[in-house]
């Protein structure tokens, strides 16, 4: 959705190193927010992204506007599969209906052998690969690793967003994750207890509102009750006006 930073810049790295063709599609995706959610604040750079893309090499970048991709009387939308259910699915209904159907629609228009998306959307990620599967779209999902500030923070867009002191509480995430971590190397087995210490964490670092904070199966995105590997550890959660997420596989 642009206001790109270095998370996007390894997706298109590695794009270029594995594909013949670089495409980036940029597209603040109004069907995807809530109508208390931040789509008129949303950061809009574009003439900032295309030149970081140029740097980088891209060979074409599509930014149509909004009017293009869902045309006057536009009614159909793409029911997302079961895993959207839910985390964000029961935080942000109707999310997953308006990823669902913008990715199915950019890669009608722009049909690719591989598309590139980033750990850090986890749900969406693994949402988009069902999708695919489902509807026989013959398009292979690489998901890549979640590049991080060098204090851990996750790279988002919405970081822009924070001042001095709410980055400070924000690292609670990235914290909380660690945590989680910890305590399955060292033994832990109640998925309970795990989850119990993430939100400590996260309302040590002053973080109040959360959303979730979670152990589950990294396929289904069912929770856990009993630690079992793999796992995926994921967090939501307002540092002041700003929801941000954040996630980590645990082997």
């Amino acid at each position: 959705m642009g206001a790109l930073h270095e998370g996007h810049s390894s997706l298109v790295l590695a794009s270029n190193e594995e594909c013949d063709a670089t495409v980036v599609t940029i597209f603040v995706n109004p069907t995807q927010f809530g109508p208390d959610e931040d789509l008129k604040k949303y950061p809009r750079t574009l003439q900032q992204d295309l030149e970081s893309l140029a740097r980088l090499g891209v060979d074409f970048v599509f930014a149509p506007v909004s009017d293009e991709i869902y045309p006057q009387g536009c009614s159909t939308a793409v029911a997302p599969p079961d895993i959207a259910k839910r985390l964000e699915g029961e935080h942000r209904p109707g999310h997953f209906d308006g990823v669902c159907t913008v990715v199915l629609k950019l890669f009608q228009i722009l049909p690719a052998n591989i598309a590139f998306f980033g750990q850090k959307d986890f749900q969406q990620s693994r949402v988009i690969e069902q999708m695919v599967r489902d509807l026989n779209i013959d398009i292979e999902i690489d998901v890549r690793p979640i590049v991080r500030e060098a204090d851990g923070l996750a790279l988002s867009s919405r970081n822009r967003y924070l001042s001095d002191a709410e980055r400070t509480s924000a690292l609670g995430l990235s914290m909380c994750l660690e945590r989680a971590a910890h305590l399955v190397a060292k033994g832990e087995q109640d998925a309970g207890a795990v989850m119990h210490a993430m939100r400590n964490v996260l309302l040590d670092a002053g973080v109040s509102d959360i959303d979730y904070a979670v152990l589950a199966d990294p396929q289904t995105l069912e929770l856990q009750e009993q630690v079992c590997r793999p796992a995926v550890a994921l967090v939501a959660a307002h540092v002041a006006k700003t929801r941000l997420i954040d996630n980590r596989l645990i082997d």
